[in-house]
Order: structure tokens, then C-alpha cells, then sequence
């Protein structure tokens, strides 16, 4: 996904970072009143932002001027909600340009975009989609984490597409052809983090079971315990 240094128009760079900019903003907002209002998710934020830098940073090569790896941000999205998980995105999305030259800082907006931005409003909408239907809670959190990391990937497909269409057939021939060849690594990929996502959900459960139940992630009292008992099972 992370679209290498200099590989778009520098048009295109632009525009995809000041696409970015007002939810990157609005993240920050977000993340500091959650700081300063419950200073003990500190941890659990650090550990999502963490969870997401060690994901994205395995790499596997794909299209050219980019890559096929898992994204993490699906786990951010469902605990503290997408404007949150766009501003750890774009923290490790940064530092990974700059410490392992994984994408690059022409091509942050566009990284971003796409992974810190459309992945986790997009994963978070599904989680919330089947909580609302009474899905059990391990299966939301699967599908979460999974199209989180899909549509990350198609967001890429988009922004290559639109900066390199096809010469005969367009934007809609390269299109087909990126999303193709990411499907290949991406696919499979998108399935093992939706299952490494929920067994790292189990372990929160296990562990931080106040802290989720402020999130919202359990629910209070008897439905609590019916969670933790599905869990279990």
C-alpha cells in the first residue's frame, strides 16, 4: 500500500495531502480531549499505535512503486473510533518513511488517504454495522479488521490508477489491472489480520475489560458477562 517516494505527480501529491489535512486535524482534536480526559488509555493508545507500526512495516512487494502488507488499523479504528486511529496513522506512516524509507514523505497524503483515513472509517463502519445487529463481537472485530485492510488497498489501486492510466483502455484498464495484482498478496493477508486482530481483542478482554467497557467495545453489566462467556467459548 505505502506508495513509494516520488512516484506520484507532484499534482497528485498535493491534492491527496490536502485531502488528508482536515481529518488528520480533526484526529489530533480528538486524540488530545481523549488524552486529557481519560489519561488511562494512554497505554491502550500506545499499544494500537504500535500494533499498526509493526503490521505496516512488513512488506511484501507487489505493484510497482508499491507493496502488499497488513495495515493494523482496524484494532485502533474499534477502540477509539477513526479520527483518532487517522492521527496514529499518520504517526507511524511518518516515522516509517523516515526510519525505514517504507513510502515516502511526497507520497504521505496519499499513504494516509488510504490507510489512516478510508481503511479504518471503513472497517469501523462494518464493526458497527454488525454490532447493531446483535453479531457477536469477535466476528464484528474479524470484518472490521478485515475490510479496514481491503479498502486500504483499494484506495491505493484508485490513486495509481488515476495517477497512471491505461493507454488504451483508461483510468477503469488500470484499475482492474492494480486492484488485480494486489488482490493476489492482499487478499489473504487481509484475512490473517482479521484474525490476528481478534485474538489480540481476546487478550483485551481478558486484561482491560474496564477500559473496553468505556470504549464501548463491551457492554456494561449482565451483557458484559455474556461477552466475556462467548469469548471464552
Amino acid at each position: 500500500m505505502h506508495i513509494a517516494e516520488g512516484f506520484l505527480p507532484p499534482a497528485h501529491a498535493v491534492a491527496w495531502g490536502i485531502a488528508s489535512a482536515p481529518f488528520v486535524v480533526h484526529g489530533v482534536r480528538s486524540l488530545t480531549r481523549e488524552v486529557r480526559e481519560h489519561p488511562e488509555s494512554t497505554l491502550l493508545l500506545g499499544a494500537s499505535g504500535a500494533f499498526t507500526f509493526v503490521l505496516s512495516a512488513l512488506k511484501l512487494p507487489s505493484v510497482t512503486g508499491s507493496c502488499s502488507h497488513p495495515t493494523g488499523t482496524g484494532l485502533g479504528a474499534i477502540l477509539f473510533r477513526p479520527p483518532i486511529m487517522a492521527v496514529l496513522g499518520t504517526i507511524t506512516l511518518l516515522f516509517q518513511a523516515l526510519l525505514l524509507a517504507h513510502g515516502g514523505l511526497t507520497t504521505l497524503g496519499a499513504n494516509v488517504f488510504s490507510m489512516a483515513i478510508v481503511g479504518p472509517w471503513a472497517g469501523y463502519a462494518v464493526y458497527k454495522l454488525l454490532r447493531r445487529y446483535d453479531v457477536p463481537l469477535m466476528v464484528a472485530v474479524f470484518f472490521g479488521a478485515f475490510v479496514a485492510d481491503l479498502s486500504t488497498y483499494c484506495v491505493t489501486s484508485v490513486q495509481l490508477a488515476l495517477a497512471f492510466p491505461d493507454p488504451s483502455s483508461g483510468f477503469l484498464g488500470a484499475l482492474g489491472k492494480f486492484g488485480a495484482i494486489f488482490a493476489v498478496t492482499q487478499i489473504p493477508l487481509a484475512v490473517s489480520e482479521g484474525l490476528l486482530t481478534v485474538l489480540v481483542m481476546r487478550l483485551l478482554v481478558q486484561s482491560s475489560k474496564g477500559e473496553l467497557t468505556r470504549l464501548g467495545v463491551l457492554l456494561a453489566k449482565k451483557q458484559s458477562r455474556s461477552e466475556t462467556e462467548a469469548v471464552a467459548r
